[in-house]
This record gives structure tokens, C-alpha cells and sequence, in this order.
């Protein structure tokens, strides 16, 4: 009784500690979408570009390819972006929570009609309402409207002075970005109600190199400002919670609300709560927010044209060391703040606690400062370009990220909470004011295509396929992170308006499904005692979709 009672308690503050392995999840999914919206040109081509520059956003794909830009450009994007993630939970054969089926996210019943099994099943099923961006000057995220995102004029600027074989270049752009919003009542805000990531590149000083007439040399140096932000909803399915319910409705049932000596020492208070704990019910909510002003990377490349029917480039894109701070709030459900409080109440209960290291009472929410030190992976790309005819020309890339790099992420606090209290039992190298999350993500290679076809001297014909790899363990597949693998595909056009002028036009669009079966991701929908973070959707099927669909023009032109 001792320590399934302790176990109880500890579950529900986890949901605080669930909390926090959902924001870790905020970065891998911007970081999985890089690279999709940086240049309209790279876009139409599936960023097969490295031996193929673009322009002055070479500063990006490969920044030797400066070194053959001539005189001062300017270059204006613009882009729009629409995005669909959907999830589809529903119950195997046999579905039960400690014997308990009436989940509301995939059961049709009417709620609380007095049975504690499920006599229909439903697909419960999940949708993004529309975009959120964080914005640095409110610190804080807006909910776009539903429809498209429009990004634009996005400006970049070169310059090789005339007898100079240097060109010096800078941009500002988007290496990564993602933010999203659901209804109050979706099934899918236990990962994620509302959240923002980006990383805005504001200042790129870049150069590039004319080493000889066929070998070319550049590195840039961004300068980047980081941030995420998450609200979430929190539950708990598993042995616990629903052992939980069990006293709730059968045990506690005749000594609902009341308080003796006797009962408190023998029921460690768990029947002094109005509301008692049970597997479906939502325990917490999360608000995070953190950022970085200034965070440091930067790109080498080379560039090696022997003649115009064959070039190879490759680019560096190194880690970037990120330490975000902020502030959280965790506010803790009736149920939940009363259930603490009851056993912390009891002589029992607070001794069973304080062996624990949980404090013995809360208040309905908990405040602080939170920090994370981040490393986003470094990326090495190389590739080449062939020109087997004067009008048709082949780009191939491969592709490496150093996902190896997320072992771990790693959070500080500047004070002992009950979420970090509970955490160190839980996972190794945490402390009272740290906490480790394990993440064991793989480094990646994939392969790009660009084609281009050259329909006139003026017009160009483009086209692209990315096969993405999936960074992300089968094991530990989520709604959260819904870009596992996934397939880039993409058509666009060039036009030369005159001898300085060139236009851009791009489509593009990235899906990623995925089906995760019941009991086989440990940040999903894993069962049994150990589930503590975070499996919200425990023992049902899950199915993802994510489609990223995108538009971009560019106006390239000399000033």
C-alpha cells in the first residue's frame, strides 16, 4: 500500500515532467523541416544546389559559390507556406487501461454515464487550426489566422568590388521555422495546444573567394536569434493512474471527502480529495517560454567548375551552440493539486513523501526560470552538376546530419520543484534543478535531384525529389515530431527578364505518414508502470500525416 500510494503521487506531478519532454520535442521537429523555404531557387531544384549555387543565398547552400557573383546584387524573396498535420487514434482489440476503456479521445459513449468500459469506439482524430510565430519584441507567439503564411520581401545584398576577387554578401532568413494551434477541445493538444520555434538568421557577413578560374572558396558566419514556445495539455494512461481510479471509485467511495485519524494513517490520505485521479483525466498544463538573442554558426564551402559541363561543391554548416532561457508555469488540475496535498496532509503520506523527495503540498500552479542548452546539428552536403547537353542539366546531392548529436537534452531550473523532485527518480544524471531527457536520435544520410532544362536562352525549366530520412528511433515515433521519413517534390521556372534581372517562380510540397501500432513508441502510446514520460495516447494505434505545401518568387536583379 506504501508504495503504490507514493507511485500515485509521483505520477501525477509527472505530468510536469511530460511537460518538459514535449518542448525537447519543439526543436526536432523544426529542426527535421530545414532548409525548405531559404531560396525560391534551392526550392524548385529539392536543394540539390551545393556544385549549383543560388545566387546570393549561396551564403546558405554554399557559400563559394560568391565568388562567382559579379558587381553589387540585390536579391527579394518571397514565399508562402501551408501546412496540414493530422493525427487518427484508435483502440486495438482488447484496449483497457487497467481495465479501464472509457477514453474520451477514441470512445463515442456519453461521458460519465456510469460505466467504466467503453460500448462503442471512435477514430479520434486531430488537426491544426492555423500558424503560430513567435515574436521577439512581445516575447510571445500570435495565432495567424487560418490559411497560408506570406513571407516577404526577404532581402539579401552583395558586392565584389570591380578588380576584386572577393565578394562580400549578407542575408537574412529562416534556417528554421514552425509553429502551430489547435481547437480547445482536439484530441492532440496532450502534444502540443500551441507552440513556436524559429531560428531568424538576421545578419550573414559572408565572402567568397576566386582561388583560380575554376575553383572558388567562401564562409559565412550567422548571426541568429532562437526560440521556442509550447503550451500543452497533460494525461497519464497506465497501471498507476488507473489504480488510482480504482480507490477513487471503490475504495474511497464510502469515506469520500472525509478525514479521521484512523483512515489517514491507513489510506495515507488518498480519500481526503473532492476529485480523485484516474487514467483519462488531464492532470497539468505547461506554458514555456524561452529564447536566445544571439546565437553564432557558421557555413564553409568550396566550389570546383572545371568547365561549364561538370562542377562538385560541398558545404560545411556547422553545430551552433544554443542556451535559451525563460520562464514556465505548470498548473496543476483540481484533482491533482488535491490529491498531493490530502496525502501530504496525512502523517503517513508526508512521510512517505519526504522519503520520496516530493514536497507535501502545492499550490494550483508553479512558477520559474528554466534554461536549455541546445546543440543544433552541424550538416555537411556535397554534390555535383552535369551538363550532358546544352540544355539539360542534372544536380545530385547527398546529404549528412549529425542527429547523433541529440543523446540528450538537458534542462536547468533555478530552484527545486516538485516536477524536477520527481524527475531525478526517474531519469538518470537529473537533479533537484536538472533534468536529463534521453532522446538516442541518428545521424542521417539521404540523397537530393535538381533538374533543369533550358526551354529558350531566357527560360528554364525546373524539378526536384528528396527522399528525407527519418532521424527518429522507431521506437520513439510521435505526434509531436510528425516528420519522420518523408518525400520532397517540387517544380519550378527561371526567367531571364534582362541582362541583370532574373525571376524566380517555385511549388513545392513535403509529406510524411507514418503508423505507430499500440505499445510501440516510448513517446507516445507505451503501456506498464515505467510509461512516465511521456505517453499520453497509451495502448492506442496512431497515425500521422503532415503535408507541407509551399510557393516562393524571387527577383534577382543588379543595383
Amino acid at each position: 500500500m506504501t508504495i503504490k500510494t507514493g507511485r500515485t503521487v509521483m505520477r501525477k506531478v509527472g505530468g510536469g515532467v511530460a511537460a518538459l519532454s514535449l518542448l525537447l520535442a519543439g526543436p526536432a521537429t523544426a529542426q527535421l523541416a530545414t532548409n525548405l523555404a531559404v531560396d525560391v531557387r534551392a526550392m524548385s531544384m529539392a536543394h540539390a544546389v551545393t556544385a549549383d549555387p543560388p545566387g546570393i543565398m549561396a551564403i546558405h547552400f554554399n557559400p563559394a559559390g560568391l565568388g562567382k557573383l559579379r558587381g553589387r546584387r540585390m536579391d527579394l524573396q518571397f514565399v508562402g507556406v501551408d501546412f496540414g498535420i493530422n493525427s487518427e487514434f484508435s483502440a486495438p482489440p482488447d484496449y483497457n487501461v487497467f481495465g479501464f476503456s472509457d477514453d474520451p479521445v477514441v470512445c463515442a459513449d456519453a461521458p460519465d454515464d456510469g460505466a467504466d468500459f467503453c460500448r462503442e469506439f471512435r477514430t479520434g482524430k486531430s488537426t491544426v487550426e492555423g500558424v503560430s510565430l513567435y515574436i521577439p519584441i512581445l516575447n510571445d507567439a500570435v495565432d495567424l489566422p487560418p490559411g497560408p503564411l506570406i513571407a516577404g520581401p526577404i532581402p539579401s545584398f552583395a558586392i565584389r568590388p570591380p578588380g576584386s576577387k572577393f565578394t562580400f554578401a549578407t542575408a537574412t532568413y529562416l534556417p528554421m521555422a514552425a509553429g502551430l494551434y489547435r481547437a480547445d477541445d482536439d484530441p492532440g493538444n496532450f502534444m502540443g495546444r500551441r507552440m513556436a520555434l524559429e531560428r531568424i538568421t538576421y545578419l550573414s557577413p559572408s565572402v567568397g573567394f576566386q582561388a583560380t578560374d575554376t575553383l572558388y572558396l567562401g564562409a559565412s558566419v550567422g548571426l541568429s536569434y532562437q526560440a521556442v514556445m509550447l503550451e500543452t495539455d497533460f494525461r497519464a494512461p497506465n497501471e498507476l493512474t488507473g489504480f488510482a481510479r480504482i480507490l477513487d471509485e471503490s475504495v474511497c467511495a464510502p469515506f469520500k471527502g472525509e478525514s479521521n485519524i484512523a483512515l489517514d494513517l491507513i489510506l495515507f490520505g488518498i480519500c481526503r480529495p473532492e476529485e480523485g485521479l484516474g487514467p483519462f483525466k488531464n492532470l497539468a498544463s505547461l506554458d514555456v517560454a524561452m529564447d536566445q538573442r544571439l546565437s553564432p554558426s557558421y557555413n564553409l564551402g568550396v566550389l570546383w567548375e572545371p568547365n561549364e559541363r561538370f562542377a562538385w561543391g560541398a558545404v560545411w554548416h556547422s553545430e551552433a551552440k544554443v542556451s535559451m532561457s525563460g520562464d514556465f508555469t505548470v498548473n496543476y488540475s483540481n484533482a491533482t493539486e488535491q490529491t498531493i496535498n490530502g496525502i501530504g496532509g496525512t502523517a503517513t503520506g508526508a512521510i512517505a513523501l519526504a522519503v520520496l523527495g516530493i514536497p507535501s503540498s502545492v499550490g494550483s500552479s508553479e512558477t520559474g526560470l528554466i534554461s536549455m542548452d541546445l546543440t543544433m546539428p552541424a550538416h555537411f552536403q556535397t554534390g555535383i552538376k552535369i551538363r550532358p547537353t546544352e540544355r539539360w542539366q542534372f544536380n545530385v546531392d547527398a546529404v549528412w546530419v549529425d542527429y547523433d548529436q541529440w543523446d540528450a537534452f538537458n534542462f536547468k531550473f533555478n530552484k527545486a520543484t516538485a516536477v524536477t523532485a520527481l524527475a531525478r527518480l526517474f531519469s538518470p544524471g537529473s537533479t533537484p534543478t536538472k533534468l536529463r531527457f534521453p532522446l538516442e536520435f541518428q545521424s542521417t544520410w539521404n540523397l537530393a535531384f535538381g533538374v533543369q532544362y533550358d526551354l529558350t536562352g531566357r527560360l528554364q525549366l525546373r524539378g526536384g525529389y528528396e527522399p528525407r530520412a527519418s532521424a527518429i528511433p522507431s521506437d520513439r515515433r510521435n505526434p509531436m515530431v510528425p516528420i519522420n521519413e518523408a518525400r520532397y517534390y517540387s517544380l519550378g521556372l527561371g526567367y531571364k527578364w534582362d541582362k541583370d534581372t532574373d525571376i524566380d517562380l517555385a511549388i513545392a510540397t513535403m509529406r510524411s505518414r507514418d503508423n505507430i501500432p499500440a505499445n510501440t513508441s516510448t513517446l507516445g502510446n507505451s503501456e506498464g508502470i515505467d510509461n512516465i514520460v511521456y505517453n499520453p495516447y497509451a495502448g492506442l494505434d496512431i497515425k500521422t500525416e503532415t503535408t507541407i505545401n509551399m510557393v516562393g518568387l524571387a527577383f534577382r536583379t543588379a543595383f
